[in-house]
């Protein structure tokens, strides 16, 4: 993707690709592509971690299928720990081979490790951009600390620093702390949001329990995140507001999520395109007091 075309990708919503491979196969992910590159979404994300480099083959056989999509789309993916240089050398050619490409748009630090502050850690990705193998950095799940202090090694050392910054935010649970956003700001990072429904928490579906197959399922720490008080009362108003007004849970929980000010892009997955077309419309909501009043502590 040239320099010129590659902010023009990032509107206000991104495919998210973590179902890829593990809860939807190929052919459910091509519908999920197809529908959102007809949309006009045209950032993907994914991670070498997703579906253990499923989602990552998924994307490069959709691309190989559509060559005229070819700088036309921005794919990111993230280095799983640890980050030590040959590890980290030897995930982004897997991750470049399974996409299919010879340059990783965005490449992220999938969440912290210690060694991310390690000089030669970041030296490191300072090569992968000096190569051409990588064209922009970025922090997923980072606090502020962790983010504010790889950010000063970057700048003191005269490496590229990182230019996105993603973390979970949606109405039950966010991690994108005031001093967080405040960083973003300061070094002028782009803001990724991802899990807007809460891996579907405030679609209601854990009411009654988690069921065999579902995300909270799938993977168990989410359980811990989301059960507790304040998830819960905030699950429970927006459930109200819901009933009150004859929209549904996923659409308001969504339109939260897509007009925060602070954010430039949330990420979307799902496994049918009717999630996709949830957030589409949600973007288009414009009661802004009605939004306000989801928000209870």
């Amino acid at each position: 993707m040239e320099a010129s075309a590659f902010n023009k990708t990032i509107g206000p919503i991104g495919l998210g690709c973590v179902t890829f491979g593990r809860e939807i196969d190929r052919e459910a992910a091509f519908r999920l592509m197809d529908f959102s590159f007809k949309q006009g979404i045209r950032f993907f994300d994914t991670a070498a971690s997703y579906g253990e480099g499923r989602s990552e083959a998924i994307i490069g056989n959709w691309m190989a299928r559509n060559p005229e999509y070819k700088g036309k789309t921005m794919v990111a993916t993230k280095l799983k720990p640890p980050y030590e240089p040959t590890q980290m050398l030897r995930c982004l050619d897997e991750s470049l081979e399974h996409l299919g490409m010879e340059t990783i748009d965005l490449l992220y630090l999938h969440c912290w490790d210690g060694r991310a502050e390690n000089l030669q850690t970041l030296k490191c990705l300072e090569g992968f951009i000096r190569t051409g193998k990588v064209r922009s950095l970025g922090a997923s799940n980072f606090n502020a600390l962790q983010l504010g202090k790889v950010l000063q090694l970057q700048l003191e050392n005269g490496w590229t620093p990182f230019s996105f910054a993603q973390n979970n935010h949606n109405l039950a649970v966010s991690d994108m702390s005031r001093e967080w956003l405040q960083l973003c700001r300061q070094y002028r990072l782009r803001v990724i949001g991802y899990s807007p429904l809460g891996a579907g928490f405030l679609t209601g579906k854990y009411l009654h329990g988690v069921m065999n197959g579902t995300r909270f399922d799938i993977i168990k720490g989410h359980q811990a995140i989301y059960f507790n008080e304040r998830s819960q009362r905030r699950l429970k108003r927006l459930q109200e507001l819901a009933a009150q007004t004859g929209l549904s849970p996923e659409l308001l929980a969504m339109a939260w999520a897509v007009h925060q000010k602070e954010v430039d892009c949330v990420l979307v997955g799902g496994r049918t395109v009717a999630h996709i077309d949830n957030a589409l419309q949600a973007l288009q909501f414009t009661d802004s007091d009605l939004l306000s009043g989801l928000e209870c502590d």
